[in-house]
């Protein structure tokens, strides 16, 4: 299994390339990540995370497990005007969390495991994540939704920490 990277690892601020058909290899990395993400554990992961820079991601944000959503290519298409405030993390930065408002539901298009283009709306956690996993495949963190003052207090705090 591949380690996370580590911020502020030069990968993490690039945008992964585009997924043109779900193949073998697709489902292997999407495999890896899901161990990767039940080991953390956590509740999504981006293949960026892992250093593949294909636009890749997986969440499962629910209670009992084992209802992974794999998603390739995903966009946003329509978000809630209500937001929803979540204490976000990342294994790319352990030790520190920040509070992030996000809209609360989310409809995605994407390319699911079967290679066809789906459509689905994701409210509470599971849209929280999915936000946070399209961030990181555009090349952003969490914490780049944070005001500067705060950005700087929490990338400090992490710094002591490593």
């Amino acid at each position: 299994m591949r380690a996370v990277l580590r911020w502020p690892d030069k990968r993490l601020r690039t945008a992964a390339a585009p997924v043109t058909g779900i193949t073998d290899a697709t489902h292997a990395i999407w495999d890896e990540m899901i161990a990767v993400m039940e080991a953390m554990p956590g509740v999504g992961l981006a293949a960026t995370q892992l250093g593949e820079m294909q636009a890749l991601a997986v969440v499962d944000a629910s209670e009992a497990r084992g209802q992974v959503v794999r998603l390739a290519n995903p966009e946003i298409l329509h978000a809630s005007v209500h937001l929803r405030e979540h204490q976000e993390a990342s294994p790319c930065l352990p030790g520190v969390s920040a509070l992030i408002e996000r809209p609360r539901a989310v409809t995605v298009r994407f390319l699911n495991a079967d290679g066809e283009v789906e459509e689905r709306d994701f409210v509470g956690l599971w849209a929280t994540s999915v936000q946070h996993q399209i961030d990181h495949l555009q090349g952003r963190m969490y914490f780049d939704r944070l005001g500067r003052v705060k950005r700087d207090m929490l990338l400090r705090r992490a710094r002591k920490r490593a």
